[in-house]
C-alpha cells in the first residue's frame, strides 16, 4: 500500500475509535434504559459508516478496504484492550493451525501500544534477550511486514516457527532509527528460581517468570532459606511477565493464609473470587516485593495481593498493567475477535490491568539503563552490559531493614 493508502488506514482507525468512544460517553450519560443505550451505539456506529462511505467514494484514490477494515478494528481493540487482536478469515484459520504447532520462538511477552507491537518484558537467556531486546522497545516490523495495526495475536504467531529458523526484525529503541535484527529462534528455556542469603538474615529470592511450576520452585527456595536461618525476605519480580495470573494467586498464597487474593469479572462473566488457603500458605517472615515496568500478568496479581491486604511492601516501578483472561469470539464470515472477557481486580476493588501496581517506594530501575546507547543491539550482547548502582534493590534492603516479625 502506499502512502496515501497506509494514512487512509491509519485515519480510519482513528475515526472509528473516536466515534466509538465519544459513543461510549454519551451512552453512559444518557438514560440507563437498555434500549435507549443501544440506540445510541448504532447512531454512531451509522456515523461511522457514513464517513466511511464518503471517504470511499470522494478520496482521491480507492483504496483498500480489507486493510482499512483490519486496520481499524485493531485500532478500535487497541482502545480498550492493549491484549486483544481482530483476525480475519484467513489469518484465524491460520492461527488455529499453526500457534502451538511451532517450538521454535525468540522468548518476548508483547502487546500493543500506540498501533505497534511492544515488549512487555523478555526471558533471561533467550535469543530476544541476547539481542538486548527490553520493556518498551516496539517491533517496527516482523518478516518486513509493518506491525502498524498488526493484530497482537498474528504477531505472536509470525514470531513463531522451527528451532534454528531465523526471523528478520525492525526493532525502535533507544536510537531514532529502526535498528534491523535477524534472529534465531530456540526452543525457550526458562531460567530456574534464584535464591540466596543476603546480610542480616535476608533471604533473596527472584523469579524471572511464573509459567508451571515456577511457584513450586519459589515455595522451595523460600523453605530452605528459612533453614538457612532467614528473618526477612525480599521477593523480586522485576520483568516477571511470563506465566498467567492464577500462578500469581498461587505465589501471594505462599505469603497469605486468610483473605481474598483476586477476583475475576466481566460483563458476562460472573465475579469468582480466589482467596487464600491457609494450607499452602508457608511464610510469615517480613516482606519486601521489588517490581518494575517489565513485571506484569501473574507477578502483578501476587504483588497486588500483598501490597493490598499490607502482607508486604512494594518498591520499585510502576508495573505495566496486565491480568486479564482471553477468549476469541468468532465472527460469521469466520473472522475472530480475541479479547479479555474478563480482568482480574485487587482486593481494593480496581482492575489490575487498567490500572497497573504504584509501589510504595517508587524508585527508577536502573538495570534499564545499562549499556552503551550508541553501540548496535547485535552487536552488544547482554553480557557486555556496564555494572551500574541498583537502586531498587538499594532501596529493598533499606525497606527491610526497618520491618520486624
Amino acid at each position: 500500500m502506499n502512502s496515501r493508502g497506509k494514512f487512509f488506514v491509519v485515519l480510519s482507525s482513528t475515526v472509528l475509535v473516536a466515534i466509538l468512544l465519544v459513543g461510549g460517553v454519551v451512552t453512559k450519560g444518557a438514560a440507563p434504559d437498555d434500549v435507549t443505550a443501544n440506540n445510541n451505539v448504532y447512531r454512531h456506529l451509522s456515523v461511522y459508516s457514513e464517513v466511511l462511505s464518503r471517504i470511499k467514494s470522494e478520496y482521491v484514490e480507492e483504496p483498500d478496504m480489507s486493510s482499512v477494515t483490519l486496520g481499524a478494528m485493531n485500532g478500535m481493540l487497541e482502545a480498550i484492550d492493549p491484549y486483544a487482536s481482530y483476525l480475519n478469515t484467513n489469518q484465524y484459520k491460520e492461527y488455529l493451525k499453526n500457534f502451538d504447532s511451532y517450538k521454535g520462538d525468540l522468548g518476548m511477552v508483547l502487546a500493543k501500544k500506540y498501533g505497534y507491537i511492544t515488549v512487555v518484558s523478555v526471558v533471561p537467556g533467550s535469543p530476544a534477550d541476547k539481542a538486548n531486546l527490553t520493556t518498551g522497545d516496539f517491533l517496527e516490523s516482523i518478516k518486513g511486514v509493518a506491525t502498524r495495526d498488526m493484530p497482537l495475536a498474528y504477531a505472536k504467531l509470525l514470531l513463531k516457527g522451527d528451532v534454528n529458523s531465523t526471523i528478520e526484525l525492525s526493532v525502535l529503541r533507544r536510537k531514532p532509527e529502526p535498528q534491523k535484527l535477524t534472529m534465531t529462534r530456540v526452543a525457550v528455556v526458562y531460567p530456574p528460581v534464584e535464591s540466596k542469603m543476603l546480610p542480616d538474615d535476608v533471604g533473596y529470592v527472584k523469579a524471572s517468570t511464573l509459567v508451571s511450576g515456577k511457584v513450586r520452585e519459589v515455595a522451595a527456595a523460600v523453605a530452605a532459606l528459612q533453614k538457612q536461618g532467614a528473618k526477612k525476605l525480599l521477593l523480586d519480580l522485576r520483568y516477571c511477565a511470563a506465566g498467567g495470573p492464577d500462578e500469581g494467586v498461587e505465589l501471594a498464597n505462599l505469603f497469605e493464609s486468610k483473605g481474598l487474593i483476586t477476583y475475576t469479572q466481566g460483563q458476562k462473566y460472573p465475579r469468582k473470587n480466589y482467596d487464600a488457603d491457609p494450607k499452602k500458605a508457608i511464610s510469615t517472615l517480613p516482606l519486601v516485593v521489588l517490581t518494575n515496568r517489565g513485571t506484569a500478568s501473574g507477578a502483578e496479581v501476587a504483588a497486588v495481593a500483598l501490597q493490598k491486604s499490607k502482607r508486604a511492601t512494594v518498591v520499585g516501578e510502576h508495573t505495566y498493567g496486565d491480568a486479564s483472561i482471553l477468549q476469541p469470539v468468532t465472527m460469521d464470515d469466520g473472522s475472530a475477535v480475541i479479547l479479555s472477557v474478563a480482568k482480574y481486580y485487587g482486593p481494593d476493588g480496581k482492575s489490575i490491568q487498567d490500572n497497573g501496581l504504584t509501589p510504595d517506594e517508587q524508585v527508577l530501575d536502573t538495570e534499564s539503563m545499562m549499556g552503551d546507547p550508541d553501540e548496535d543491539a547485535d552487536q552488544a550482547p547482554a553480557a557486555a552490559k556496564k555494572p551500574t548502582e541498583d537502586l531498587i534493590m538499594k532501596k529493598a534492603l533499606e525497606v527491610i531493614k526497618t520491618k520486624t516479625a
